[in-house]
């Protein structure tokens, strides 16, 4: 118990050291978006890996990872993500100690993008990254989350012949996937939401555009999933009424742990690319609105209409001791930012 205090007490002080003053929680060392974002020790560790800086080009998607421990209060750079490329739009989870980062995709010097199936874990302990099984269907701009400490939640995404409604479960424990009931309602990517109580709720994103023109347009369908208790294979899936204010693509959301609720920043109200840009060519517009799901009381909340630097394209909230975080993103003005954003929870 001794050795244990020791520890916590300078995390402790540069926690409450940080949390004085918001304004003092370090920028990233570059601006990101379109990053995978994941935390370790209760959130006392969090990680941005991948994305795409500020020129908005093909080349300039990085495969890099930084790492702020809130002991130190500083950002470092560790060992990047393996492959061949950097990515876009993966996402990443922390379970079992480890970080796992999963699909994603590339884009090469003429414009293709490519959806992967890479499953990578990373081993703070060892300073290592590891191959894990590859995902079975893979997708791009998915929702995670994950319960048990093991079991890791991919769901829908967007697939190499478009948006999909699997639900793909890896087992952390095992390096092994299986399929969960997939949701019923239409398939999309850069939907928003978490997993939190043994339960996924998920909102919004872009669908494929039944009457034509732009490939995609937002949906405004909103989803719950409980998992069963004895497998996490069964999910009982139905339908939420609409969330505060209008369908977006590209939300910035994630769960947080201990307050039983799912949170949900910003996002466009329309689909846009990696640039901010909808299928017209103009910057998308950002809603300012925060908001969560409460999974106790099954309702929504407005947090906030008029949200301090808001964002999109963040590839998660996440949960720390400071309150919940995103790591970089899309502006406004199309900028791309290396700040940390902290939400209000209230």
């Amino acid at each position: 118990m001794k050795k244990l205090a020791v520890f916590l007490l300078p995390v402790l002080c540069a926690v409450f050291l940080l949390a004085a003053d918001q304004g003092k929680i370090p920028p990233m060392p570059v601006a990101v978006s379109s990053n995978a974002v994941a935390s370790l020790q209760n959130g006392l560790e969090i990680y941005s890996l991948m994305g795409i800086g500020t020129k908005k080009t093909w080349d300039d998607i990085s495969a890099k990872m930084y790492v702020l421990r809130f002991k130190s209060g500083k950002w470092v750079e560790s060992r990047p993500v393996p492959g061949v490329a950097g990515r876009l739009a993966a996402s990443a989870v922390g379970a079992k100690g480890q970080v796992f980062v999963f699909g994603g995709y590339t884009i090469d010097g003429q414009g293709v993008e490519t959806t992967v199936a890479d499953v990578n874990s990373f081993v703070p302990e060892d300073h290592r990254w590891y191959r894990a099984a590859d995902i079975p269907v893979p997708v791009d701009s998915a929702v995670i989350g994950v319960t048990h400490d093991r079991f890791i939640y991919l769901v829908g995404g967007k697939s190499k012949n478009g948006p999909v409604n699997n639900v793909q479960v890896y087992d952390a424990e095992k390096n092994t996937w299986s399929q969960a009931t997939p949701f019923p309602g239409t398939p999309v990517f850069g939907h928003a939401g978490g997993l939190a109580d043994e339960t996924i709720v998920f909102v919004d994103g872009a669908k494929k555009n039944p009457a034509g023109g732009a490939s995609y347009v937002v949906s405004d369908e909103c989803w719950m999933g409980k998992i069963d208790h004895k497998d996490p294979n069964k999910i009982e899936w139905s339908k939420l009424p609409a969330h505060p204010g209008p369908g977006r693509f590209g939300i910035v959301a994630g769960a947080g742990v201990h307050d039983h609720r799912i949170l949900f920043s910003g996002g466009t109200t329309t689909p846009h690319d990696f640039k901010g840009l909808d299928s017209d060519g103009k910057l998308a517009e950002i809603s300012p609105v925060t908001f969560v799901f409460e999974v106790h009381g099954g309702r929504w909340e407005t947090i906030t209409e008029d949200t301090f630097d808001v964002r999109t394209d963040g590839r998660g909230v996440l949960s720390t001791p400071l309150g919940p975080l995103i790591l970089g993103g899309l502006l406004k003005n199309g900028a791309i930012s290396a700040r940390v954003l902290v939400l209000p929870k209230k």
